[in-house]
C-alpha cells in the first residue's frame, strides 16, 4: 500500500545531492548531530546548508550533586506527605480524645520535619540561583 502525498509538496526533501567530506569534517558534523535534537547527520548537513540555527544541549556535570539532593529531599517530603495522611486518617478513626491527641502530636511532628527539609530545599535552590546568575550582569542606564 503506497504512502500518502504529503500536502505540502514543496517542503519534501526530493533533490538529492551527495558529497564526500573528510575524516575530521565527518567527525565534527557526528559531535553536533550527538549534541543537537537532529536525529542525522544528514539533518546536520541540511541545517548548516539552510542557515538554520542549531540548538545543541550541554549538560553541566556540576550541577549533578545539586539535582541529586533535591531529588532525596522530594523523595523524603513524598514519604513525609505519606506518613501524614495515614496520621490523618488515624486521628479520624480514633475513638477516645487521648487517641485523638497522640495522632495530633505525631502529626505536628511530622510537619515540623516538613519544615525542615522546606529549608533545606531552599537553600539547595539559593546554590543553584547563584551559580545560575553568576554569569550574568546587569546593564546600568
Amino acid at each position: 500500500m503506497p504512502r500518502k502525498k504529503a500536502a505540502d509538496q514543496d517542503s519534501l526533501f526530493s533533490y538529492p545531492i551527495r558529497t564526500r567530506v573528510t575524516q575530521k569534517t565527518g567527525e565534527r558534523l557526528e559531535k553536533l548531530q550527538q549534541e543537537s535534537a537532529c536525529q542525522s547527520v544528514g539533518e546536520v548537513a541540511r541545517m548548516v546548508l539552510s542557515g538554520e540555527t542549531i540548538l545543541c544541549f550541554y549538560r553541566d556535570i556540576s550541577l549533578n550533586a545539586p539535582m541529586e539532593e533535591m531529588a532525596l529531599i522530594r523523595k523524603e517530603l513524598k514519604a513525609i506527605g505519606i506518613n501524614i495522611n495515614q496520621q490523618t486518617r488515624y486521628f479520624h478513626t480514633s475513638r477516645t480524645e487521648a487517641q485523638k491527641a497522640f495522632y495530633a502530636l505525631k502529626t505536628a511532628e511530622l510537619f515540623r520535619q516538613v519544615g525542615g527539609r522546606v529549608e533545606e530545599l531552599l537553600t539547595v535552590i539559593n546554590r543553584l540561583a547563584e551559580k545560575w546568575l553568576q554569569g550574568s550582569s546587569t546593564a546600568k542606564v
